[in-house]
């Protein structure tokens, strides 16, 4: 058990080096190709670390395909969403308290408005829609949504491509270029890119596999284990990630990266899952679901009636995610 501890806590370090190279490089990469920060944090960022947790449901669904694996799949697709919707904003927002003192802007967060709201009004609107498809038996009617979500997806790229007019601030010298001695070119950027991938993806890995023995091991259930654990490992490159820029008070960035990947997670997982199983949710499942949705909820409106942002509605997701947790947790025993 000693030595599983340790792997988790080595995988943790490996996530977290491997982050800050992936923040450091792909803020390169929206250099080298020209674009704002609305583009390198829900774009590039976003999709770039959401790959450890859309491969759990991939890989369950259609490599393993047994019904245990499938149910696993599912829970991860739905788990992802609520995590980032509810621990990954209570995260970024205590991050702002706690980077407070050094902060350039204080305890407000420099972001660009417009850009959230966007990404949160095609969450709320892709989730719930994917979400209740669970509820309709037509498999016409389903496979009609997932392609829908998919083109929204597409859509989505192309307006914030289109909108963004950000600048990028100052950034930090390449890494390898630094350790190198080279200058950072094109090529040199992407196999930064490259590497803080594959050490985000290996790092995850290791980090599920211990996480998941150390769960059996205490006989936690596996509905938690499906709907709450593996989400939390997954979802760790974007919670680094975002403690990493708000340190910077690269606030933009930080929940672009969150709220660009809550937009994928919505759209291109759940048409998977509707697609290559039955889609069928369970109790917990949907209302998780429904807590992912207030949570993002209070945020939009929080931000579009005052055309600013600051913590409180953002810790306000650990709120929802205590709730729930203590919910399973009285079910489950």
């Amino acid at each position: 058990m000693w030595f599983d501890i340790f792997l988790m806590l080595m995988s943790l370090f490996i996530i977290l080096i491997s982050c800050e190279f992936f923040t450091n490089s792909i803020e390169w990469l929206g250099k080298k190709l020209k674009v704002g920060d609305g583009v390198v944090g829900s774009l590039f960022s976003a999709v770039g670390t959401c790959l450890p947790e859309t491969m759990v449901p991939i890989i369950a669904i259609l490599y393993l395909g047994q019904s245990n694996s499938i149910d696993i799949g599912i829970g991860a697709i739905v788990g992802a969403p609520f995590m980032l919707s509810t621990l990954a904003f209570f995260v970024t927002g205590i991050s702002v308290v706690l980077f407070w003192p050094k902060r350039k802007s204080g305890m407000d967060m420099n972001i660009n408005s417009e850009a959230i709201c966007r990404d949160i009004s095609f969450f709320t609107a892709s989730y719930s829609i994917g979400i209740s498809s669970a509820f309709i038996n037509i498999r016409i009617c389903k496979n009609i949504i997932a392609l829908f979500l998919i083109l929204t997806y597409i859509f989505y790229i192309f307006l914030t491509v289109k909108r963004d007019k950000s600048k990028q601030g100052s950034i930090d010298e390449l890494y390898l270029s630094v350790v190198f001695h080279i200058k950072p070119r094109f090529y040199v950027v992407v196999l930064q890119v490259c590497i803080a991938l594959i050490g985000i993806i290996m790092g995850a890995h290791i980090f599920v596999v211990k996480i998941e023995d150390i769960s059996v091991l205490f006989g936690i259930p596996a509905i938690i284990l499906s709907l709450i654990i593996t989400p939390v490992a997954t979802e760790l490159p974007e919670k680094f990630n975002s403690i990493i820029w708000i340190s910077k008070s690269k606030d933009a960035l930080a929940l672009g990266n969150i709220t660009g990947a809550m937009v994928f997670q919505s759209c291109i997982p759940v048409s998977i899952g509707i697609l290559a199983t039955d889609w069928r949710l369970n109790q917990n499942a949907v209302i998780s679901a429904l807590i992912a949705v207030m949570s993002a909820s209070i945020v939009y409106f929080w931000t579009e009636s005052r055309k600013k942002l600051n913590p409180l509605p953002l810790i306000m997701g650990g709120v929802f995610y205590a709730f729930f947790i203590g919910m399973l947790f009285n079910s489950a025993f």
